[in-house]
């Protein structure tokens, strides 16, 4: 018995063995191509480079990354692309921008959905090195320290653009919470919102946390903005005290709605293989991305760049889009009403 035991487990390692020399031949003087859905030098594309840079070290074989960028659309156009035309057998790995990942459901960006030409469940999803979740803060002087507090007062948030997470967010909260904040619209960027809080033109606005703390860490620190709530999955570390949106729901649907939402901030910065890419060769990659997201040289260089690592990995991220896709319709109606006025 100890004997077949003692067998049996040589052959379970031999084979484990022969699976991993089967992913190294095949990415052996290889190139992988990593196709970003957005342009030259923005966060998404510092992100992709950085990560390549040391995923290669991971990698069985040690292929080569080579970069392309492949912007349009908000990176419908390369999503289109490594769905229905890249190479499938792990050479190819593409990095669409978030909003991507709630398109299909909420077909903003074509009528009827019909430049969607993809399955987001038939991607092999890698990770993303970075939760990004987005904050909501008022200046002090408004008086509003809570979500329950901007009811009945007179707040004017500061924003981008029709359906810029600026406009986004603040537009659910009034739906859901019967808050009645108005959007002021077509600053060019945060830093232009923050001069104009400043300046008592606005009261607050929507932002990533990120963004409010590599800018104005020090108005968080000297108490000259309150973070009425934030948008993600859980509290971060640096904010225990503030709520999530989830947190306040007020019924099962609305937390439905604000789940939906936070999927794009909890999945900021995604990486996918196509479909019918090999097991083997996902599973090694997916084990190369988790390595990479716990090398002391990956994450000094990440911070040079403001990435601030939080990762989520393959087998997460698929749970999450299977949680997009079963959203009800009638909940994605509702979102889609809402981002279109």
């Amino acid at each position: 018995m100890k004997h077949a035991l003692m067998i049996g487990v040589a052959m379970a390692l031999a084979c484990g063995s022969a699976v991993a020399d089967t992913v190294a031949d095949f990415y052996r003087g290889r190139n992988i191509q990593l196709l970003i859905g957005g342009n030259a030098g923005v966060s998404y594309d510092l992100a992709g480079r950085t990560l390549t840079t040391h995923i290669v070290k991971y990698i069985p074989g040690n292929p080569t990354i080579s970069v392309e960028n492949m912007p349009g659309a908000s990176s419908l156009i390369m999503t289109n692309h490594l769905y229905n035309r890249a190479r499938r057998d792990g050479s190819v790995i593409g990095a669409p921008l978030n909003n991507i990942l709630l398109e299909a459901r909420l077909k903003l960006l074509s009528q009827q959905g019909s430049s969607v030409q993809f399955d987001l469940s038939r991607f092999n999803w890698i990770g993303s090195p970075v939760q990004e979740p987005q904050v909501m803060w008022v200046w002090h002087t408004s008086g509003v320290r809570s979500i329950a507090d901007l009811r009945g007062a007179k707040i004017i948030m500061g924003g981008t653009a029709v359906g810029a997470d600026n406009h986004t967010l603040p537009s659910i909260i009034n739906r859901v919470f019967g808050t009645t904040m108005s959007i002021v619209l077509g600053y060019k960027g945060p830093n232009d919102v923050f001069l104009a809080a400043e300046r008592g033109e606005v009261h607050g606005i929507s932002t990533a946390h990120s963004t409010l703390m590599a800018n104005r860490a020090d108005w968080v620190r000297d108490g000259k903005v309150n973070i009425l709530v934030q948008f993600g999955g859980t509290r971060l570390h640096d904010l225990p005290d503030v709520p999530t949106a989830i947190e306040l729901a007020p019924d099962a649907e609305a937390r439905q709605l604000l789940e939906f939402i936070a999927s794009k901030f909890i999945l900021a910065r995604p990486y996918a293989l196509p479909p019918d890419t090999p097991k083997d060769r996902v599973a090694a990659l997916r084990a190369a991305f988790d390595a990479t997201m716990k090398d002391p040289a990956f994450l000094r260089d990440a911070e040079k760049v403001s990435l601030l690592i939080n990762p989520v990995g393959g087998e997460e991220m698929h749970r999450l889009i299977d949680r997009i896709e079963q959203t009800p319709d009638a909940i994605v109606d509702s979102i889609r009403e809402i981002l279109k006025k």
